[in-house]
């Protein structure tokens, strides 16, 4: 009983501000996706980011293992579902990236904040940051005719420098004036309700397609991102709390920034649409059931 009620604890205030989205958006309400998402990646989460990972206590070599394990998540992953897509006969352009990333933002960081406190949210923005490399080179690679990428486009991510500048801070020790501290977190704070709230947008907006294929692909997207992320994890040796994050940010449903670049890229956008809305709806059962593991 003492587990069901941690486990709704931490998962509530996920759903609630995920639903808040979709009945404002059902309702009709105006929501001006393009503002908010942008205000949300180039200044509260960097904010968040620097901020989490400069007061952070989690020391930096683990931080950096939990990265380096990411890392060797997505590449497994990626070959993983390369196999796949051959096999079955899937189209590479409009299926891989989908199966390859999860929602680390929106969803994973809630989670890992609610379950684990600050130390988890430290070991998720580790991971959210590679989540972001790897989408915006392989994911925009996978996803291009020719199978073009952009390497100029994660430099020009506010994320991926505010990461990189909040590590320098952890490793040197350094620290912000407070009265810019308390700016910064400030702003960070937006980050987590942005995200949520918008998740629910845009799950509310999205045109699904195919959707009895897109249940078991996520079904099975689950399982296989869940063995990788703990095969992954025990091989490298991770520490519980890590190894438990990196679990949970691996397996989140399809990140609504995956269906964003298959409609830019001209991949079938309505099929990337049907497996984050049902991924989506599948982690309100999938993620309570691996948090009640994990603790």
């Amino acid at each position: 009983m003492n587990l069901i009620l941690t486990v709704l604890q931490i998962v509530a205030p996920v759903g609630v501000l995920a639903l808040t989205g979709f009945i404002w958006a059902k309702a009709g309400f105006e929501y001006r996706m393009e503002f908010v998402t942008r205000l949300a990646m180039t200044l509260a989460t960097p904010c968040l980011m620097f901020t989490a990972l400069m007061k952070t206590e989690v020391d930096p070599a683990s931080l950096a293992g939990v990265a380096v394990a990411a890392s060797v998540c997505f590449a497994v992953l990626a070959l993983i579902w390369w196999g796949f897509v051959l096999v079955t006969g899937l189209e590479r352009r409009s299926y891989m990236a989908p199966m390859i990333f999860g929602n680390t933002g929106n969803v994973g960081l809630p989670v890992a904040l609610f379950a684990f406190g600050e130390t988890g949210l430290g070991y998720g923005l580790a991971i959210f940051a590679v989540s972001c490399i790897w989408s915006f080179t392989l994911g925009a690679w996978l996803m291009t005719r020719g199978g073009s990428g952009s390497v100029l486009a994660v430099l020009r991510e506010p994320t991926v420098w505010a990461t990189l500048l909040g590590a320098l801070f952890l490793w040197q020790g350094w620290q912000t004036p407070d009265w810019m501290t308390n700016s910064l977190d400030l702003i960070g704070q937006m980050a987590i309700p942005m995200m949520l709230i918008t998740l629910g947008v845009s799950v509310a907006r999205l045109s699904p397609g195919r959707l009895g294929q897109s249940f078991w692909l996520s079904l099975l997207r689950m399982a296989v991102s869940i063995a990788v992320a703990l095969g992954v994890g025990l091989a490298l040796q991770l520490e519980p709390v890590a190894l438990a994050v990196l679990i949970l940010q691996i397996s989140t449903p399809v990140a609504v920034t995956v269906y964003l670049l298959a409609a830019r890229h001209g991949a079938d956008a309505d099929a990337v649409a049907g497996l984050v809305i049902v991924s989506t709806l599948l982690s309100v059962v999938g993620i309570p059931l691996t948090l009640a593991f994990l603790i």
